[in-house]
């Protein structure tokens, strides 16, 4: 039997199988289970896969499950679309794709394009970030009223563990889930600056380490906040995530006034 290799996708594998209860999906929890959430057998029999090649996939011997594997594999870890599509992007790079630059020409064309997207919202708070959710480019409203510092080069993820932000935030737990699984999501597990940003965090915010501990991952997609912006006005607003379409992992995100009314914070 050839060595096991590390496997991103196995690790993301046994931290799911671990997350899923028995009774979650169907299963009686007969006596004293040694593991945590389910065991490998049940996970490959649920799946419809055998035992041998559910542990080739999460030893890594086998570094290119088809994307029926991966959907079967969902059911049983309880994962959806979002999980799905992150599970592809792990056999890809663990098979040797890696995400090449864009020509420089492309690029910058690119980029000039983002930067007259971001100005047609003067009065929106908008910006860019990258796989690791590093702020590209932000427009003024952004940079001026938004708490913690969305200026290019401040980290999304740093942002909101801030204490400025999480003093801002009134739901500030589902924020921390919600950046913590949109970095995993749109990350390489083999960037060193991801793992530069992830020992930081887990070192000085143990909320962080908690969080980035259960592989939840997810994109930014549309979710509401109610956040108070820079001069005391409390804001209700829908944050609303497009991917840009490429090899360089950019999101913008628009945070525009939601349903619920602008108001001033009680004194």
């Amino acid at each position: 039997m050839s060595a096991a290799m590390h496997s991103p996708l196995g690790d993301y594998l046994r931290a799911r199988r671990a997350a899923v209860r028995p009774e979650d999906v169907g299963l009686a929890p007969i006596g004293v289970r040694r593991v945590d959430g389910l065991r490998r057998d049940e996970v490959a029999r649920l799946a419809g896969v055998s035992q041998e090649y559910y542990i080739r996939l999460e030893q890594g011997r086998d570094r290119q499950p088809s994307l029926q594997v991966l959907q079967a594999l969902a059911r049983p870890l309880k994962l959806d679309a979002g999980g799905i599509d992150y599970m592809q992007r792990l056999v890809h790079i663990q098979s040797g794709g890696r995400r090449g630059s864009d020509p420089a020409a492309l690029a910058e064309a690119l980029d000039s394009g983002l930067r007259s997207l971001l100005d047609q919202w003067p009065a929106t708070p908008a910006y860019i970030l990258d796989r690791n959710l590093t702020v590209v480019m932000a427009n003024s409203r952004a940079r001026h009223e938004l708490p913690g510092g969305w200026e290019p080069g401040a980290n999304a993820a740093l942002i909101v563990f801030s204490e400025s932000w999480r003093k801002a935030d009134r739901h500030w737990s589902a924020t921390a889930e919600h950046t913590v699984a949109a970095l995993r999501y749109s990350s390489d597990p083999a960037d060193p600056e991801l793992r530069d940003l992830v020992g930081l965090l887990s070192l000085r915010e143990p909320d962080f380490a908690e969080l980035w501990g259960r592989h939840e991952a997810s994109p930014i997609t549309v979710r509401e906040l109610t956040v108070e912006l820079v001069g005391g006005r409390t804001a209700g607003l829908t944050e609303q995530g497009l991917v840009v379409p490429g090899e360089r992992g950019h999101t913008v995100v628009v945070l525009h006034a939601s349903a619920t009314a602008t108001r001033r914070l009680p004194a």
